[in-house]
């Protein structure tokens, strides 16, 4: 899918992050008010570009209360290597799928999507699930242009040889080869794949998102604002519960073929 030319997104309104917050802290979804308790959901979540775990702590205090069972991607700071961070964040999700005997709901907001969808590309028996929060899926560097030069920044410190950061050859080299082309591949049929966009993101261009094989869900917030916004938690809490009827679907149907 192509990706058509559109005006710079307005960066300003990334300016409404605490309102957004003070709002989710007064509703009802936030209190637990109308969603059922997951009964140990297993969910990893990732953070955005240069990002680390605490950006996405009030969603995973949220979920924790909701009865879900959390895992960090354990990322202090979301600029390293595309292939590397995959290759990590397998072994949690992996560790996470056997101790709970269950497949992973993948939660990552920007950036942490595009890692999110490759988990969920290469390793299905893992995975239940992918929601991605205001995540470029068709083009990751369709942003704005000072948040674009933060990436080419941090490509050039890492192609000068400083650890744990990506290098302008992930982009284009054969280190990263893989990633991009995973990136681009569709999920399998039975992994549940949201994509959340707001119109109002002041980040990227939300068309970026609207990756094909997903279901697309827009939004009113800001792109960091994702991480607080009630329209985003209302849509997680229904698409969590949609992935543990999914699961538990199969169970039922093996239940009553062993009972007849």
């Amino acid at each position: 899918m192509t990706v058509p030319f559109l005006p710079l997104p307005p960066i300003w309104r990334e300016s409404r992050l605490a309102v957004e917050a003070a709002k989710l802290m007064r509703s009802p979804i936030f209190r637990g008010d109308g969603v059922a308790d997951a009964g140990g959901q297993p969910v990893v979540l990732i953070p955005g570009f240069l990002a680390g775990d605490d950006s996405l702590a009030v969603m995973t205090h949220w979920l924790r209360r909701t009865g879900h069972r959390t895992r960090k991607a354990g990322i202090r700071s979301n600029v390293g290597c595309s292939q590397v961070a995959v290759e990590r964040l397998a072994e949690r999700v992996e560790t996470v799928a056997e101790t709970s005997g269950r497949r992973v709901a993948l939660i990552g907001q920007s950036r942490g999507g595009n890692l999110a969808k490759v988990l969920g590309v290469r390793y299905p028996q893992f995975v239940s699930g992918v929601i991605a929060l205001g995540s470029p899926q068709l083009d990751p560097l369709d942003v704005h242009p000072f948040v674009r030069a933060q990436v080419y920044a941090v490509g050039a410190l890492g192609s000068v040889g400083m650890p744990g950061l990506f290098r302008h050859s992930c982009r284009y080299g054969a280190c990263c080869e893989r990633f991009w082309e995973d990136l681009r591949a569709p999920l399998r049929k039975d992994i549940c794949y949201l994509s959340i966009y707001a119109r109002t993101d002041g980040v990227l261009r939300w068309h970026s998102c609207l990756d094909e094989g997903a279901e697309h869900r827009e939004v009113h917030t800001s792109h960091v604002g994702m991480a607080v916004s009630v329209q985003v938690y209302d849509a997680i809490a229904a698409k969590l519960a949609e992935l543990r009827a999914a699961e538990a679907r199969p169970r039922r149907v093996a239940a009553l073929t062993n009972a007849a």
